[in-house]
């Protein structure tokens, strides 16, 4: 129920969770009523209607299903009804017409006995039925869509609303002859009262404007446009659709590099089938001309127009289409604000569900485009999220939760783009959820004034430093950059393998020989707190997989479509300046795609010469040795013992204490294959190991060689991402 919040002036009234009755539906909203207007906002679509002091005619107080509602009746004919009042708000509001509006709140009484038989009567765009002098019902006669006769029959349709839970589809009045009628059909008569005031599209006389074959990316497709004085025309090969001008809620135009697009917004939305279509999408080239001549004279401009349009109007096509529609309309063409993009465009690219598109920040929303097209006014908007923060990924998400609990998900926005974004939406005074965690200062002192503090973002600071590093790796090889081996020359990594492997290394020894005596449990504890920290301090580098590679081994040849990559990186980054690493690759894989067989011959006879090359050179390296190991394991790198002494499950009983003593747990392979007369055990183990792995090498060098020779030339993005830029 709506509650009023008044001013003690009582200058205005205010409705929060008032109702406006919509083509058959109750929509929310919000109701304020000045002393000089009704302003009524929808609480779904944004549009504000606006009533003005002037423009009233009657006010009544009646009775609506569950609540009470005011009528407004105003002087060009049009009818509005606002819903959920209590009974006792009628005193407020009848105090507040007489001494503003100068108007009484009157009491509109209607008719319940349920007769079907009554009085037609029309005034302005209401057609009311009368049962004894009461109203039974009213229609509002702009909801009609169509009216047809017959033998004193006339049958109304109306124009359905899909967020009303029940539709009234059509009805039908008997009418009959009469002698006092005269020569006047009284069914005709009937028809005329309704066709006055009906919304009929129609597309009679000549059109305003016509634009031929306008290229629609929803519904797809292309159109010849034809503009109306109250309705536009969309003709295709396959649809056609008919748009009242009073449908359309708003009209956007933006840029987009070479092109522009052309935003209606419907409400209700077209249909074709089961499909619903709440955005029209046009697309121009921005170096399109048009010029038209408008088929009305220049004081039917004036008078219709006041002027705003022109004779004859020339310019880019999508210049002149919303001046046009703009005037027809009567809504306001709205443009991209201050926001600009690293690209230097108002728009980000990013990807909403599995389709990729722009998110334009606008002065007062969001919009999406195109598939599906979503518009998100910023006063729709809960909060804010920037997800994804974390590692090393070069993309970020933006999750925008509505207040009613609907969350969009707009993911893949280049790292580079964050502090643009950031920046616009701390200026709108958005409330981004995930600020106190992510974003938070690190304070040096707890009673600093907040009002003065300077303190950078930490995470634009991280998210421009990572973009940073991937613009200064420019063109490298990501193949050439291979995992190191384990390098114990060194001597860091020599003392770690040595607390590593050995339970008494020197520079310990004499930890222990101060100890003496101490209990085995002590030491044990020492022994492993201090391995931990010298790993933490020094973390060893990951073993390359498959073991060392041979050097003279011949390079696998580069695939057709990584030849011309190389070949088109420096053009395609001069067509799409301030393109990413991520994106290049994606660009480069759909050019790939749409090149023709002619365009790809040359890199595909290339590949070929470089494949065949390859396999020669295969089969001298094979020839003369290569790929075989020779058996000997690398005298820098350490060995482990066999896999019988790692299982060892009881310690061996401690002989004495200090520097002499070492436990079978913790010995190395190397100082037992060393000493060869105290464990030849340890050492036929680590012979036989050799023999397996040399066995092993041999057998994976052979199936690596197949798999290089099968693969196949990546022909789509995120297949080309697996190669370096």
């Amino acid at each position: 129920m709506a509650n009023p919040i008044k001013k003690e002036d009582m200058k205005f009234l205010e409705y929060p969770n008032s109702a406006q009755e919509i083509m058959g539906a109750m929509v929310e909203g919000k109701l304020k009523m000045t002393d000089q207007a009704i302003i009524f906002k929808n609480g779904k679509t944004g549009k504000v209607d606006h009533i003005t002091m002037n423009e009233i005619d009657l006010l009544n107080w009646q009775r609506l299903a569950g609540n009470w509602g005011l009528r407004v009746f105003l002087k060009n004919g049009h009818l509005h009804r606002f819903g959920g009042f209590k009974e006792t708000d009628k005193d407020h509001l009848a105090q507040f017409f007489r001494n503003y509006y100068n108007k009484e709140l009157a009491d509109r009484e209607l008719s319940v006995k349920g007769w079907n038989w009554g009085t037609a009567r029309f005034k302005g765009g209401v057609m009311s039925f009368d049962v004894s002098s009461a109203t039974a019902f009213e229609i509002p006669l702009p909801n009609v869509s169509q009216c047809m006769t017959g033998k004193n029959e006339v049958t109304l349709e109306f124009h359905q609303n899909d967020e009303a839970p029940v539709s009234l589809m059509e009805m039908r009045f008997h009418i009959p002859s009469s002698e006092l009628a005269g020569d006047t059909d009284p069914v005709d008569a009937f028809k005329d009262q309704v066709m006055k005031q009906a919304s009929v599209i129609t597309a009679t006389g000549d059109a305003i404007a016509t634009f031929k074959e306008v290229q629609c990316l929803l519904p797809r497709g292309r159109y010849d446009i034809k503009l109306y004085q109250t309705s536009i025309q969309l003709h295709g090969k396959a649809y056609d659709y008919k748009i009242s001008t009073n449908s359309v809620l708003r009209l956007f135009l933006l840029p987009n590099k070479d092109q522009m697009f052309y935003v209606v917004s419907l409400d209700p939305p077209i249909k074709q089938g089961q499909t619903r279509y709440h955005f029209l999408i046009l697309q121009f080239p921005q170096d399109s001309e048009k010029t038209i001549e408008i088929p009305l004279s220049e004081e039917e401009l004036k008078n219709k127009y006041d002027g705003k349009l022109e004779k004859e109007m020339s310019g880019p096509t999508y210049e002149v289409l919303a001046k046009v529609m703009k005037v027809l309309v009567n809504r306001k063409v709205t443009v991209p604000g201050a926001f600009s993009g690293v690209s230097g465009m108002p728009c980000v690219t990013c990807s909403y569900k599995a389709s990729a598109g722009l998110l334009y920040p606008l002065e007062r929303g969001f919009l999406y485009i195109h598939k599906p097209p979503i518009h998100i006014r910023f006063e729709e908007i809960g909060t804010l999220n920037f997800a994804r923060s974390g590692g090393s990924t070069r993309s970020f998400d933006i999750e925008i939760e509505t207040k009613s609990s609907v969350i969009h998900t707009f993911s893949s926005i280049g790292k580079e783009e964050y502090g643009k974004l950031y920046d616009f939406i701390s200026s709108k005074k958005l409330r981004i959820k995930n600020r106190g965690r992510l974003d938070a200062a690190a304070y040096t002192d707890d009673l600093v004034n907040s009002d003065a503090e300077s303190e950078p973002d930490a995470y634009l600071a991280r998210m421009k430093a990572e973009a940073d590093e991937e613009s200064d790796e420019g063109e490298g090889d990501d193949e050439s950059e291979e995992d190191e081996d384990f390098a114990p020359e060194d001597e860091k990594a020599a003392s770690d393998v040595a607390e590593e492997y050995d339970s008494n290394p020197e520079s310990n020894s004499s930890n222990d020989d101060s100890e003496g005596g101490g209990s085995d449990g002590e030491k044990k504890k020492k022994r492993k707190k201090e391995k931990k920290k010298t790993v933490s301090e020094k973390p060893r580098k990951r073993r390359k997989k498959g073991g060392e590679k041979d050097e003279t081994k011949p390079k696998r040849p580069m695939s057709a479509y990584f030849r011309w990559l190389n070949a088109s990186r420096d053009r395609i980054k001069e067509e799409n300046p301030g393109i990413s690493i991520t994106e290049l690759t994606k660009k480069a894989g759909e050019l790939w795609r749409e090149m023709s067989a002619s365009d790809k011959k040359p890199y595909e006879e290339k590949a070929e010469e470089g494949k065949k090359e390859y396999e020669k050179a295969m089969k001298e390296w094979k020839a003369s040795g290569g790929g075989k190991d020779k058996g000997k394991s690398s005298p820098s790198t350490p060995v482990k013992a066999g896999k019988a002494k790692s299982k060892v499950v009881e310690s061996p009983t401690k002989a004495g204490s200090g520097s002499g003593f070492k436990s079978k747990e913790y010995i190395s392979s190397s100082e037992d294959t060393s000493s060869e007369d105290d464990s030849p055990t340890t050492k036929t183990s680590a012979s036989a190991k050799d023999v397996a792995s040399s066995k092993g090498k041999k057998d994976k060098d052979d199936s690596e060689d197949e798999e290089e020779e099968a693969e196949s030339t990546p022909d789509t993005s995120e297949e080309s991402d697996a190669d370096s830029d």
